[in-house]
């Protein structure tokens, strides 16, 4: 059990018969009365997000929860394989569960986050920073500049971002994988 005034980024509670994590929080003094947590919620089971404010000093059931990290190894009907770093035990993980899968690929390491308690996998994420190659991107026009103009690009993973004109294919990108934003060129 944990307080409401011990919550942050990151924390997971059980409530409502669902496991919670906490993606963001304010602790607020209003002018009159107690003051109260203000607490934005995820249910790491199906993505759903609600807000749910607390007294300070309301005893939450804390989940604990472990962080490893997991090689992305291939795609099949279970779903993502990925081996465990330490044991080589190889586990599937729904494709709804992995922040950033768009821009996965074979090889890549991201963090799994399971309960201690069960060992059910609350959550997966990619790294924010990833680097892809771009597979096609029609040629920029010249002159075309007066603003920051983008055209698309597909890239290994098949997924299509923005990216300014003057990159080309064939060229290796890193991208932002929280909302595919295009962060700069990567030489080689």
């Amino acid at each position: 059990m944990i307080n409401s005034q011990e919550i942050k980024i990151g924390t997971c509670i059980r409530m409502d018969g669902g496991i919670w994590k906490c993606i963001d929080f304010q602790h607020r003094k209003p002018g009159k009365g107690n003051t109260v947590m203000n607490t934005k919620l995820k249910n790491v089971a199906d993505g759903r997000v609600l807000e749910r404010t607390f007294q300070v000093g309301f005893k939450l059931d804390d989940v604990r929860v472990e962080h490893r990290p997991y090689q992305y190894l291939y795609e099949d009907a279970t779903g993502h394989i990925f081996m465990n770093q330490e044991t080589f035990e190889q586990i599937p993980i729904n494709r709804e569960q992995i922040t950033g899968v768009d821009f996965m690929k074979e090889g890549d390491v991201v963090d799994v986050c399971t309960d201690t308690t069960d060992g059910t996998i609350l959550s997966a994420e990619m790294p924010v920073k990833t680097t892809l190659k771009i597979m096609h991107s029609e040629p920029g026009v010249k002159g075309n500049t007066a603003t920051n103009a983008t055209k698309p690009a597909t890239l290994e993973t098949g997924v299509e971002v923005r990216v300014p004109l003057f990159v080309n294919e064939g060229e290796t990108i890193q991208v932002d994988t929280r909302d595919g934003s295009y962060l700069g060129r990567v030489s080689e």
